[in-house]
């Protein structure tokens, strides 16, 4: 079965089930009637966002439970019966009454009583003391920063990727590439787990698979306590996928038209009853993007090196994909303390690309040469990824255990053609062919303790099982060799495996106004890495590593008032190479610039020390902190050229003497010196009027790196000699981004958002500075049951890179620009008939509590 036909099957598939829990959600909605309520204070005041469950005395399948907004009313839709109702609020007694329902209508006020101290600190308050209410897009806790995407409307109707460059604290680079606080080093989690979702790579591409309306909230993590894996030096970003918090049928359609001609639709749909849920999330679309990359490279005080004084390169690559991915699964309540979850997830992702490479080489004593690169490239991804979990509370003091498996396969294909000509002559032709297979296990198991009512002691386990098979074929056909050979060294087949062992022990407690956690984790690690080319020069590589490391981490809070604190803490991690990056010949998709691996690249490790400060009040939340990352053994990437003979497709049999010489740039990474990193980020959000609100995100840090390495490269004259890398150098910069909203009444709202990244300086590279503006705009209609949004990322095209790099011989001056500008129109319908409801504080579990690592659990 192809993938189309999967496709096929599963498109067909999941709009039957869709219709048919949609009908049978309809069936049960028959028979009930609308009720109306409130709930006040004894005072008769109401009291908001209040938890209101009605469980019916004979069949708990037509229980239905609501949330009461900010008058203290609520709705809901009940069978007739004779109903138990608990309702409970913060800061007040839990409340029992008895009601028969027979008819719609409103049943009048319930009153509940406050609680003797309305400030008791329960263990549940360890857990991290949240500043800001609900309805803020950001909020801080003890171990990380929350942002709810809801209200972003630059983003809406598109992916992952447009959400990220909109979260304080993160930047996303015209490549896809993410970074915290200056540093690329991010782990990735979806539901607290890594993800199939996202790949091997956690590319661009994967970031741009999972649609913005799927996303319930990310959390932002730059200094992961020790119920966290390790992996991850500038920190953890959770993508926490919707799920259900509505009783009865529930879900939303979102279509999306945009240019760059782009098209998506997805949906939400959930269904919860009594004991029994199911939720579905999927969607898909397509879209093309424009990749621009220049690249000219001036050579000094030439002599001979290729006869060449310059050499410009522009590559402009045009792509097409389509995307596809579905999550399903269902969450059964076995009893009261036990609850059993599985889903499972499925992910396709096809792309076409053609690539135009203009090569322009400047001579002594010679016309210019001019190389002209075709790139034709097709990519077929698949993944799959199945999730089990039980969780069981052992009483209601807290105590309970979390247990967990995750199945996880992607696979990638990626063919490859290339033409190149010289001065209009056939010169070579590439055919590629790539194909990497990857397969995770990952088992954890989580255990809470409570001691007393102010300490709670953490235990866990998990572990990674992790393999990727790599399949390169090269070919090439030149004028030498007419006929399509294997291209050895490139050629190749390589395993990597890896497996984790982890294991982790965290205390929490609170003495009056501080609070204090500490923890200690624990990961030992073995890597096996078998690589064999064709190249019968080259010898068949095994290597294997071994890494055991503790990883402390120490967190401290002192609270002045009531959402007003200081934090401090400290943590150690770690930064494992990618396994493309210890592949030795990864890829050969241009002869002019080859990306090397290197089998002996190590780990780097980081000290991480944060202060922070975090207050909060009705219109308005800071939360300035300050920073301090050791980095040492940091990956750098080294550039050098080395230099080949080109046949003359006029004169073939030429001797060497008497050959073009071409200069090839190659880029590896290494292990070197240290990196250091300091600065102040400041995180605010403010209500300035009712109309007016401000969300921004300012960083200002230094950097210092230190580390030199001699390499070997060619003098002036085109003879090998060995040069010095200096990477040394220090510096300051800034990052900032500021969101500002707009309402101009209860349905209508836009947004500006504006974002700037300083350029940053080394020995060996100048990275100059990039900013952009993107507007966004939304709608509210059909009372209240649609939303239409229209965004336009990057208002004036100016999100590009720039750098120079300098190296023994010569300078690199390069460009590029992933996305130019962009703009799209999203409609979302949402369609209900269930209500709001909240779990219940004893239960603390949601459709994906196994799954999210949200503070309930932590991802291990």
């Amino acid at each position: 079965m192809n993938q189309t036909e999967i496709i096929s099957l599963f498109t067909k598939k999941t709009l039957g089930l869709t219709f048919v829990l949609s009908a049978a959600a309809l069936a049960f909605a028959q028979d009930k009637v609308n009720v109306k309520g409130s709930v006040v204070s004894k005072d008769n005041q109401p009291v908001p966002y209040a938890s209101v469950t009605f469980v019916h005395k004979t069949n708990k399948m037509l229980s239905e439970g609501a949330l009461t907004d900010e008058k203290g009313q609520y709705i809901m839709d009940l069978t007739p019966g004779n109903y138990d109702i608990t309702i409970e609020a913060i800061d007040f007694k839990k409340g029992t009454f008895s009601k028969q329902i027979a008819t719609a209508g409103n049943i009048g006020a319930l009153s509940i009583e406050p609680e003797a101290t309305a400030t008791n600190a329960k263990t549940q308050d360890i857990q991290g003391v949240v500043i800001t209410a609900t309805t803020k897009p950001y909020k801080v806790e003890l171990d990380k920063r929350t942002y709810d995407p809801s209200q972003d409307i630059v983003s809406k109707g598109g992916s992952l990727q447009d959400v990220l460059s909109n979260v304080p604290s993160v930047s996303v680079d015209t490549d896809g590439t993410v970074s915290m606080r200056g540093s690329s080093n991010v782990r990735f989690l979806i539901n607290g787990k890594p993800s199939a979702l996202l790949g091997i790579d956690d590319g661009a591409n994967a970031l741009q698979s999972i649609p913005a309306d799927q996303i319930e909230r990310i959390e932002v993590i730059t200094n992961p306590s020790s119920k966290f894996e390790a992996s991850g030096t500038a920190g953890i970003l959770n993508i926490i996928l919707k799920k259900s918090k509505k009783t009865g049928f529930n879900g939303s359609v979102i279509g999306t038209l945009g240019y760059l001609p782009q098209t998506n639709l997805n949906t939400n749909l959930s269904w919860r009853k009594g004991n029994f849920t199911w939720f579905l999330n999927g969607g898909g679309g397509y879209r093309e993007s424009k990749n621009t990359n220049r690249t000219d490279n001036y050579f000094t005080n030439v002599t001979k090196i290729g006869n060449t004084l310059q050499s410009n390169q522009e590559n402009i690559s045009n792509s097409k994909n389509d995307n596809y991915n579905a999550s399903a699964g269902i969450v059964y309540d076995i009893s009261e303390k036990t609850s059993f979850n599985l889903s499972g997830t499925v992910r396709t992702f096809e792309s076409e690309s053609t690539g135009n490479v203009t090569y322009n080489n400047q001579l002594f004593g010679a016309p210019n040469t001019f190389r002209n690169r075709i790139t034709n490239s097709a990519n077929n991804n698949l993944a799959f990824q199945g999730d089990i979990g039980l969780d069981h509370k052992f009483d209601d003091k807290g105590q309970n255990i979390a247990l967990s498996l995750s199945l996880q396969s992607n696979r990638s294909y990626n063919d490859t053609n290339i033409d190149e000509t010289n001065n209009g002559n056939f010169e070579l032709q590439n055919i590629i062919n790539q194909t990497t297979n990857n397969k995770t296990l990952i088992g954890k198991a989580d255990y809470e303790l409570p001691l007393g009512e102010n300490s709670k002691l953490e235990a866990g386990y998990r572990i990674d099982i992790n393999q990727n098979d790599y399949d390169n074929d090269v070919r090439e056909s030149t004028v030498a060799v007419p006929t399509l050979s294997f291209l050895g060294p490139y050629t190749y087949e390589a395993r990597y495996k890896e497996m984790f062992n982890a294991g982790y022990l965290q205390f929490k407690s609170k003495i009056g106004r501080l609070g204090y956690q500490v923890g200690v984790r624990n990961e030992y690690s073995n890597i096996d890495i078998d690589y064999a080319n064709l190249n019968p020069a080259d010898d068949d590589i095994k290597s294997r590593k071994s890494y055991n490391n503790l990883f402390p981490s120490v967190y401290l809070s002192y609270e002045i008032a009531k959402d007003n604190q200081f934090l401090l803490n400290y943590t150690r991690r770690i930064d494992r190479p990618r396994s493309f990056f210890l592949i030795p010949n990864p890829s050969y998709n241009d002869n002019q610039n080859i990306f090397d691996g290197n089998i002996d690249l190590n780990p780097s490790y980081v000290d991480s020390f944060e202060f922070g400060y975090s207050i909060s009040k009705k219109k308005f939340t800071i939360n300035p902190t300050l920073y301090y990352r050791h980095q040492t053994d940091d990956t750098k990437m080294l550039v050098f050229n080395e230099k080949e003979l080109i046949d003359d497709p006029n004169n073939p049999g030429l001797p060497d003497e008497l050959k073009e010489e071409r200069i090839v740039f190659h880029t590896k990474p290494i292990n070197l010196g240290s990196d250091d990193r300091y600065g102040l980020d400041i995180n605010f959000n403010w209500d300035a009027t009712s109309w007016l609100k401000f969300l921004g995100n300012v960083d200002l840090f230094g950097y210092k790196t230190k580390g030199s390495i001699l390499y070997n490269t060619l003098d002036n004259n085109g003879n090998p000699i060995v040069a010095t890398a200096d990477f040394n150098g220090s510096g300051f910069s800034t990052r900032a981004r500021l969101t500002s909203t707009f309402k101009v009444d209860k349905t209508f709202s836009f947004q500006l958002q504006g974002f700037y990244r300083g350029g940053q300086k080394t020995a060996y590279q100048d990275r100059k500075d990039m900013y952009a503006l993107n507007f966004g705009a939304s709608k509210t209609i059909w009372k209240g049951d649609g939303t239409l949004s229209l965004n336009v990322q990057d208002i004036f095209n100016t999100r590009a890179m720039r750098s120079t790099t300098f190296g023994e011989n010569f300078t690199r001056e390069s460009y590029m620009q992933w996305q130019p500008r962009q703009f799209a129109v999203s409609l979302t319908y949402r369609f209900k008939q269930g209500n709001e409801k909240v779990d219940q504080p004893k239960r603390k579990k949601d459709i994906n509590s196994n799954a999210q690592g949200d503070d309930q659990q932590g991802p291990m």
